[in-house]
């Protein structure tokens, strides 16, 4: 993993009505990054935007 990708780990991927897969961007906190995706799908057109994590998952919280 990337230095990079440890201080931006989330994506917003955007595919096209062909299947076609882009990543549109990188962000720091989820909340922003499906602040750029909402945005972006409410433009009306026929792509799909999502939000993913990239690299390891976040540790579970200590529960006990």
């Amino acid at each position: 993993m990337s230095e990079d990708s440890a201080v931006l780990p989330w994506l917003v991927i955007r595919q096209d009505d062909n299947g076609n897969r882009y990543r549109v961007g990188r962000y720091a906190t989820e909340v922003e990054a499906r602040r750029i995706a909402d945005s972006l799908g409410a433009r009306g057109h026929q792509q799909l935007y999502w939000v993913e994590r990239f690299g390891p998952a976040a540790p579970a919280p200590d529960l006990a």
